[in-house]
């Protein structure tokens, strides 16, 4: 084993000791042996706060008890259990990952680390994480509440989002891991930068550290860790018409390497900028929609704006009545009643199937009656 020098030997002692006296972070993943069970966990903490995760590691561990009941799963049941969680990236992976155990594994968790690594939708972070806490491997977590504690406690400067700051953070963690008891070790750290050593308020008056800490000492604790790059984000409408007979909505899957693939949607019409209902209604895509029939906006909701890591997305919802309905290609009629069984993103979640029926959702603005009229200028 290296020898550690002083700052190292008294950091792992440090917290190790903190971890034995003071941390009651309650998890029920914690101490968990069962790799599927870990696995799992970590998913669906990427990106995720351990709050808002908890719920769903519960409904998936229940309605999924094994990694063999997760990969027999219809993917719908699959998505629809992930609704409203996001980056569903995540989901495609879970299920593919699940299959390969499945099937090519024979149901067989994967136990080394370059085994684990090369599942889908794991990352040296997931795999450091599974293989710590399901086999003892000595491989230490870095992640954003690791990245802070280091950063501040032995001051270190260098970005890290930069190829050197990741290479010096994760040859410092693997350093000061306690090979002994990797698993304890990795989850005393990152419940250490989630309950103490937080990116906002962190607690340093009451930090076992604080005495040895580079950032507490030099008034630097605000300042670390570094970022260099700034993420540049795109703006997007997306005008969804709810068209459909009484009680029924036309709708598809999105298929497309974007946002929100594998879910459900009504019929899109895509901006780069905010426009009227009136001027949307004179667009190709709209007359390619619509044709000729007569048609009537019977309400249209406020724009509701939902911010991703790269994307801010606008939604405005369009309520349109038609005498002659054909059909869409590409989109199928769903009955109202049956809504609730579709994956949909987020925000439809929210809109639509918490208030049971798209015509009471809230808000809706309804229009006036000039503005139904087959042949006024909608401007």
């Amino acid at each position: 084993m290296q020898e550690l020098n002083t700052q190292n030997k008294l950091f792992r002692k440090k917290l190790l000791y903190w971890n034995r006296q003071y941390n009651k972070r309650q998890m029920p993943w914690k101490g968990e042996k069962d790799p599927y069970k870990i696995w799992l966990s970590e998913i669906i903490l990427q990106q995720t706060r351990v709050d808002q995760g908890l719920a769903y590691y519960h409904r998936f561990v229940d309605t999924f008890p094994t990694i063999n009941a997760l990969a027999k799963a219809p993917e719908t049941i699959v998505y629809k259990l992930w609704e409203g969680l996001g980056y569903y990236s995540r989901c495609k992976n879970l299920i593919a990952t699940a299959k390969y155990i499945d099937k090519t594994l024979k149901g067989k968790f994967p136990s080394s680390y370059e085994e684990i690594l090369a599942l889908k939708g794991v990352g040296p972070y997931t795999a450091a994480a599974i293989g710590s806490f399901a086999f003892d491997l000595p491989h230490a977590v870095v992640d954003g509440n690791v990245f802070r504690v280091l950063s501040r406690f032995f001051g270190i400067e260098t970005p890290i989002d930069s190829t050197e700051g990741k290479k010096i953070f994760t040859q410092l963690a693997n350093e000061l891991l306690d090979k002994k008891q990797p698993g304890k070790y990795n989850q005393a750290l990152m419940d250490f930068g989630a309950t103490i050593c937080k990116p906002q308020l962190p607690l340093c008056e009451t930090c076992v550290l604080k005495s040895n800490c580079s950032a507490y000492l030099n008034e630097t604790v605000s300042k670390l860790p570094i970022k260099e790059k700034k993420i540049t984000k795109t703006t997007r409408w997306f005008f969804y018409l709810l068209i459909g007979p009484d009680n029924a909505y036309f709708l598809r899957k999105r298929n497309d390497k974007d946002i929100w693939q594998n879910l459900y949607e009504f019929v899109l019409i895509e901006s780069p900028k905010k426009i009227t209902p009136g001027k949307l209604a004179t667009t190709e895509a709209f007359k390619k929609i619509v044709g000729t029939a007569p048609f009537t906006i019977t309400t249209v909701s406020r724009s509701y704006k939902q911010l991703l890591s790269h994307q801010t997305i606008h939604s405005q919802f369009i309520h349109i009545k038609m005498k002659k309905l054909t059909k869409l290609q590409g989109y199928k009629l769903v009955a109202e009643k049956a809504l609730s069984r579709y994956p949909f993103s987020k925000k439809y979640h929210w809109l639509f199937i918490r208030n049971k029926t798209i015509n009471r959702r809230h808000p809706v603005e309804n229009l006036s009656p000039d503005f139904n009229k087959k042949n006024v200028s909608l401007s």
